[in-house]
């Protein structure tokens, strides 16, 4: 309990984006204070929702994100993973930048380790497996220029994309609610460093 009373602090002092976001943010808390298990339990689906770490790898001199062509997705996504029962979010992400990019996390100045921005949202898959992920982003500094070693059983494989291209992108082929993150971390939405947006 004591790491969801962390994770709801996290939500509660999140400023949303928009509307839309503040509408997620909302139903997130709801959800936190209206269950006392948050984590993925059996695969693919059980409990559903449950928490997920997304982690973007950004290179600051011209803002470009790290994706992955997720083979299961079938799109583009943010590396990440999903949270294990009693584990801190941001313990998720340094878990898994390690097994599926061969890295270390180096979190993101002026953020840390705090989420970024907030998603809840519907899996894609067959009918059986589809279920609520309620994703906390969190940003880590990266170059163009790092070696890395992605994992082949997960991604068919992985590329620098900048703001524009994402913004340019064929609905459907990139993680839908990535430009609004990159509107977060560009500024351009207003609020302050920490603030979340939730998409819908």
């Amino acid at each position: 309990m004591r790491v969801q009373s962390e994770i709801r602090r996290l939500v509660q002092s999140m400023n949303p984006l928009d509307d839309v976001e503040a509408r997620h943010r909302a139903a997130c808390l709801d959800w936190l204070r209206g269950t006392d298990d948050i984590f993925r339990r059996e695969k693919p689906r059980t409990p559903s929702p449950h928490l997920v770490a997304y982690f973007l790898l950004r290179d600051s001199t011209d803002g470009a994100v790290l994706l992955v062509d997720h083979r299961k997705a079938g799109m583009w996504l943010p590396t990440g993973g999903h949270v294990e029962p009693g584990e801190h979010p941001a313990e998720t992400v340094r878990r898994e930048v390690l097994e599926e990019l061969g890295v270390r996390a180096v979190f993101s100045p002026p953020f840390g380790e705090r989420p970024v921005f907030l998603t809840v949202t519907e899996t894609v898959g067959t009918p059986a497996d589809r279920h609520t992920d309620v994703s906390l982003w969190y940003v880590l500094s990266g170059r163009r220029d790092q070696r890395l070693a992605p994992d082949p059983d997960e991604f068919r494989s992985v590329r620098w994309w900048s703001p524009a291209e994402v913004a340019a992108a064929e609905p459907g082929t990139v993680e839908p609610h990535l430009d609004r993150m990159l509107t977060r971390l560009s500024g351009a939405g207003g609020g302050r460093a920490g603030a979340v947006g939730i998409g819908g």
